[in-house]
């Protein structure tokens, strides 16, 4: 009976030898500290007037709109008159997308989101960047942002493929 007593003591004070508080002396000089820095001399700044400029407004290119071209629409209206059915279900997942040129992924959801469902991109450029929703209308899938604008308009053009145009223009494929 007495080694156990004796063993609980040796266990209580082997855990109390464990909590022993460790301090430091901040006003010890026995280690070395670095060295302050020296200020270092900054030269002095100087300005003048910029020279005028001589260019002249027709070298800079015009500023691009958000409205989408004549062709693109002819485009646009074609794909819808020959765009086969789309569902929601067959949207889900992750897809392909080729936007201008450049490629990115696209992830869709079922998960609802104000009027449509989530989706977000990786990395897209441009209007892509900001996708946060999409919806199915009719035969056509539109991509929204996280405002719920329309950034991109889809038609399904075979299987496993859409084609159509960002809210700019720009040509916008997925396919899987």
């Amino acid at each position: 009976m007495h080694l156990r007593y004796a063993v609980t003591a040796a266990a209580i004070g082997l855990s109390l030898a464990g909590c022993q508080r460790t301090a430091y002396d901040n006003d010890d000089t026995s280690y070395s500290r670095p060295a302050p820095l020296q200020a270092q001399p900054v030269p002095s700044v100087q300005s003048s007037a910029l020279p005028p400029t001589n260019a002249s407004a027709s070298q800079f290119p015009a500023a691009p709109t958000n409205a989408p071209s004549a062709a693109n629409q002819q485009q646009q209206q074609a794909m819808a008159a020959s765009a086969q059915d789309v569902t929601k279900e067959s949207m889900v997942g992750s897809w392909k997308v080729s936007n201008g040129g450049a490629s990115c992924d696209m992830f869709l959801t079922l998960t609802n989101l104000g009027s449509g469902s989530r989706g977000g991109t990786r990395g897209c450029a441009g209007e892509l960047t900001s996708m946060g929703s999409w919806e199915v209308s009719g035969k056509q899938v539109i991509l929204k942002n996280r405002d719920g604008t329309q950034i991109g308009s889809l038609y399904k053009t075979a299987d496993s493929r859409y084609d159509g145009s960002t809210a700019s223009g720009q040509p916008l494929s997925l396919s899987r």
